[in-house]
Order: structure tokens, then C-alpha cells, then sequence
């Protein structure tokens, strides 16, 4: 069965497809005047996002509400959206300590990743069989990733996890964008033409991984994987992260780096456990059960360890 054919004015209607003014002479100007033309229009991208701030918020906290009762944040994209997606999904484990909470697909599969597979995004049911792979729930996020905001794929996938009862976000960077219509929340961010007409992978793409960067962080700030800014969930797995689980527990607690370094080796080199034992003179079980009854929350146990 052969792919849907898209409408070629509804395409070439979309300011993501439009020619920028100041491009029209691109390939005659100098590698510095080409510098600055890209670093000026990477300037605009924050505050197009800005716009979309309201309905973003309202978006994570429905997101960070599922997760909490042991939901999903599920990305779901196609082409450079796609790979934006899986890219921050991936980025979470060793940052927060978790896995599988934070999942990246891409129309086309791992393949898409490395090579393009751009004739994967023009089916809405290869979207759909895809979230229905996951077994997507009621206690789930889907946030549906085209900058477009008319990708079949993406389209088929946040109307499946609809019909299953999730949460369902559309991210696009058009106005009036028929994925927006398909989905609870739909974050529109107007970043008009592109410096070469129609690659969104430059500030389209700019702008999804801001919007993605708060997804990711603000949700797991929502689950307690952070206390302040420092992110005490983090994975210890090489040298470099080892330092930082240091640097983490003496800032969170004062103690010199060998009292530390103790802590951390009686946790597992889990800093959380760690801090939670030094501030409120737990044993690493005792911690760990504070913790699991606090929902994971450092400064419940904290604030609960200095009340006692």
C-alpha cells in the first residue's frame, strides 16, 4: 500500500518552508557574514519559545502528575525530530539514575538514527503499531515531535495514545498546526523561515531541543532526582562521574571529601543514600527505606531527619 501524498499547498504554506529575505543571497556571502547571519538567527529562538511558555508549564505538570503514579515520558518523532527525541530520552539515565522512564522512538527505527529513512513518516498506522509496541497507558506521556506539525507518523501516534488513555502532547513549530488539534496540549513555537529554506533541523531543531531540555528536566526534578540544582541520582559509572558524586556530596552536606567518599562506598556510590546517612546519621538501609517512603524526595528526609 503505497504512502499518503501530501497536499503541496498545505507544504508550501508553512513558514518553516518559506525563504527568509536575508537568505536569498546566501551562497554569495562570506564564511563571516554567514557566521553572524546564523548566530543572529539562533537569537530569535528563545523568544519564539517564550511564547509557547503557558501551555509547555501546563503540559509537564500533567506529564510529571503520571509519572509520579509510575508513567512514562514517551517521545515520538520522525527524521531530525525523531532523533532530537531519542537524544535527550538517552541522556536521562546516567544524569538521574533512571531507565525506561524516559523513552525515545523514531519513525523508521534505531536505522533512522545513523541514516536517513525519510519515507517512514508518511503513515499514520506505522505511528500508531508503534505506540501500540509500547503498550502505552493511561498513567503515560506522549509528546508528539514535528516541526511541521502535519508528520503522519507523529499523527497516528499521539491519536493512539489518545484512544489509550495518555496524556498526549504536540510539539510543532508552525502556527495552527493539525497536530496541535490531535492532542491535549499543543506547543506551537513560531520560528519562521530557516537560514536555508526548509531545514528544520537548524532553528526548528534549536528550538524542539530547548523545549525538550525542559520536558526532561523539569519531570525528573518533579520525581526527586535532584536537591537544589545538584542531580543526586546520578550514575557513578566512570571517572569523571565518580568526581562529580564527590563533589555532589560534600556540597549537599559540608563534610570533607574522605568522610565522602565513606558515605558513598557504605551506599552503593549512590549519593542520594549517601547525603541522606550524613545529615541525618542513617545507616544506608535505614536511608534507603526513608527515601522509598518519601517517594525518592531528599529534602523530605532531610527536612524530616532535622524535625526528629
Amino acid at each position: 500500500m503505497p504512502a499518503p501524498t501530501p497536499d503541496p499547498v498545505e507544504l508550501d504554506q508553512l513558514a518553516t518552508e518559506a525563504v527568509a529575505e536575508n537568505g536569498r543571497h546566501l551562497d554569495e556571502l562570506s564564511v563571516a557574514e554567514l557566521v553572524e547571519l546564523m548566530n543572529e538567527r539562533d537569537a530569535t529562538i528563545p523568544g519564539a519559545v517564550r511564547t509557547a511558555l503557558p501551555v509547555i508549564a501546563a503540559a509537564i505538570e500533567g506529564a510529571v502528575r503520571r509519572m509520579r503514579a509510575g508513567g512514562r515520558l514517551i517521545y515520538v518523532g520522525a527524521g531530525t525530530s525523531g532523533r532530537l527525541g531519542v537524544l535527550d530520552a538517552s541522556e536521562v539515565p546516567p544524569t538521574f539514575g533512571v531507565r525506561d522512564v524516559v523513552v525515545g522512538v523514531i519513525a523508521g527505527g534505531p536505522d533512522a538514527l545513523v541514516s536517513s529513512v525519510e519515507a517512514a513518516e508518511d503513515r499514520e498506522d506505522t505511528g500508531a503499531r508503534d505506540v501500540a509496541a509500547l503498550e502505552v497507558g493511561p498513567d503515560d506521556t506522549v509528546v508528539g515531535i514535528a516541526s511541521s506539525g502535519r508528520t503522519p507518523y507523529v499523527i497516528g501516534a499521539v491519536r493512539e495514545a489518545a484512544r489509550r488513555g495518555a496524556l498526549t502532547v504536540g510539539l510543532s513549530c508552525n502556527l495552527g498546526a493539525p497536530l496541535s488539534a490531535a492532542v491535549d496540549h499543543g506547543i506551537e513555537i513560531p520560528v519562521g523561515p530557516e537560514v536555508v529554506s526548509g531545514s528544520t533541523r537548524l532553528g526548528a531543531g534549536t528550538a524542539t531541543k530547548m523545549v525538550l531540555n525542559m520536558f526532561s528536566t523539569i519531570t525528573m526534578v518533579g520525581l526527586g532526582k535532584t536537591y537544589g540544582s545538584l542531580m543526586v541520582d546520578v550514575l557513578a559509572t566512570n571517572a569523571k562521574l565518580v568526581r562529580r558524586a564527590l563533589r555532589i556530596v560534600t556540597t549537599a552536606t559540608g563534610v570533607d571529601e574522605a568522610t565522602a567518599r565513606e558515605a558513598l562506598d557504605r551506599s552503593g556510590w549512590h549519593a542520594k543514600v549517601a547525603i541522606a546517612m550524613l545529615v541525618s546519621g542513617l545507616d544506608a538501609d535505614e536511608a534507603r527505606r526513608r527515601l522509598d517512603a518519601a517517594g525518592g524526595i531528599l529534602r523530605t528526609v532531610i527536612e524530616s531527619g532535622r524535625g526528629a
